[in-house]
């Protein structure tokens, strides 16, 4: 089990640490970007440091969509046979610029899925971070 359930409850919300443990070993997510009244929500392989989210990228709507509004979700989550978790983080992303910044993102070796060009790094400052860890077990019956 990878987190103590208190009263074996099927739920259990964890705190910031146990999020972020989660976050630091997981390598696929989605993003989530709101641009006027659309919303949009895209796969992205990333790595952490520091309490921020890294993720590459190439031109086009993503990058767009958060130059345009810099404000994001970003969400990861496993499955396993017995337990799942999920952990959502909010934020605000920014396109790297200066060289030392690009060099460590670089440093991170955050791998593409697909063999294309992803030349823009983008960094998400978290400003909250929420999780929830779940038990899988047989549904109950209201009236057993």
């Amino acid at each position: 089990m990878m987190f103590e359930h208190p009263d074996d409850e099927a739920i259990l919300v964890l705190d910031e640490d146990q999020c972020w443990q989660l976050l630091e070993n997981t390598r696929h997510g989605r993003l989530g970007l709101r641009v006027n009244d659309e919303l949009d929500l895209v796969p992205v392989n990333f790595k952490t440091a520091d309490r921020k989210v890294y993720f590459r990228t190439a031109p086009g709507n993503k990058l767009a969509e958060l130059t345009i509004n810099p404000k994001v979700i970003f969400e990861a989550d496993g499955i396993l046979s017995d337990q799942a978790w999920s952990v959502l983080a909010r934020g605000t992303a920014r396109v790297l610029e200066l060289e030392e910044e690009i060099e460590f993102a670089e440093s991170l070796a955050i791998d593409p899925w697909v063999p294309t060009y992803k030349d823009f790094f983008v960094e998400v400052t978290v400003n909250r971070v929420t999780g929830r860890h779940f038990i899988f077990g047989e549904h109950p019956e209201r009236f057993d």
